[in-house]
């Protein structure tokens, strides 16, 4: 019997670790392009995670509610766009989260060319996409977790 948390019941928090984990696998095996969805899968969650917080902190909408708009919002452009920004309006934190739209953007942009027009990309455009959502990823669950950081997987 496996004692692994079946993925569905792991927090925001335990996913991007669990997609960090498996892309730093997949970039061990020189699969770079999967490494980088992998990469832009873990950035995609730390914005739900923001945005849960988010709306945990200035409603009682039920669970059901925030996961259909962040179904609406769809990926890290529209969550960043349609929900982060204008929800961070006022706080402390806008402007970290609106600097972190270009980083978003990169991240989306090179993910995008991989999975709709299957473009392979070589180590050096995955080290640079990688550090751009461990940078977007830290920077944004921070703002919630100040002590968070991506643990690297042991080999």
């Amino acid at each position: 019997m496996s004692k692994r948390k079946p993925y569905e019941e792991r927090t925001d928090l335990e996913k991007i670790q669990s997609q960090w984990n498996k892309l730093s696998g997949l970039h061990a095996r020189e699969e770079w392009s999967a490494a980088i969805v992998r990469a832009a899968t873990a950035a995609e969650i730390a914005a739900n995670f923001a945005i849960r917080k988010e709306f945990a902190s200035r409603s009682t909408f039920d669970s059901k509610f925030i996961d259909n708009l962040l179904h609406w919002a769809n990926g890290i452009a529209g969550k960043i766009d349609r929900l982060l920004i204008p929800l961070s309006v006022g706080e402390k934190h806008h402007k970290t989260v609106k600097k972190l739209k270009s980083v978003s953007q990169q991240i989306n942009t090179k993910r995008n060319a991989i999975a709709h027009q299957g473009e392979f990309c070589n180590e050096g455009e995955a080290a640079t996409s990688i550090q751009q959502s461990r940078q977007f990823i830290e920077t944004l669950v921070q703002i919630y977790e100040p002590d968070f950081a991506l643990k690297e997987k042991k080999r």
